[in-house]
């Protein structure tokens, strides 16, 4: 008598992003999963009850590495914030490919996801307050890093671009956000 596969919701999870990266948003089924992981049907949804709840894990695994890798400064000046948040997109974009944006993309389309993600970019406003010309260079810095993100899930880097739009980004910020007296 055979054993039962047995599998790790994070393996799931990385097979679920390899679906993904090479099939694109529409290749990733609770079938195709199964058949990667060498399972049942039953046995995804055993772990994820839905397609819905198989995307919601990949994004919640996607945004609390991110959250982590921005760390918790709460007290920390706006334009050190975006300066550790340009730093985290480079990291993240070099695990997170274009198709991968693009399911982030189709997750919205949940009015209760995108509640949420309304609510983290508030979160991030918050930590961005304040009139002062440093706290108004890293808003627009924050947007422009935003920005590219959005145009990267269109294709702009097919041509290798990103990060050197990233360090413009990082260098405008970096001018604007310098004391008058330098």
């Amino acid at each position: 008598m055979g054993r039962t596969p047995t599998i790790s919701r994070d393996r799931l999870l990385n097979l679920a992003e390899e679906i993904v990266r090479n099939g694109g948003g529409g290749a990733l089924t609770i079938g195709a999963l199964a058949q990667a992981a060498g399972i049942s049907k039953g046995g995804v949804q055993y772990t994820f009850a839905s397609k819905d709840a198989l995307v919601r894990g990949l994004i919640d695994r996607w945004t609390s590495q991110f959250d982590a890798m921005l760390g918790d400064h709460a007290a920390e000046d706006p334009v050190s914030f975006i300066l550790r948040y340009i730093a985290a997109t480079r990291v993240s974009q070099q695990a997170i490919n274009a198709k991968m944006a693009a399911l982030l993309v189709s997750y919205l389309e949940d009015p209760a996801n995108l509640q949420e993600t309304r609510d983290w970019y508030h979160g991030i406003f918050a930590r961005l307050a304040g009139d002062t010309p440093s706290a108004q260079a890293a808003r627009v810095a924050f947007l422009a890093v935003e920005g590219l993100f959005l145009m990267r899930i269109n294709g702009i880097d097919a041509d290798g671009s990103w990060t050197s739009l990233l360090d413009d980004v990082e260098a405008v910020l970096t001018l604007l956000a310098k004391p008058a007296s330098d």
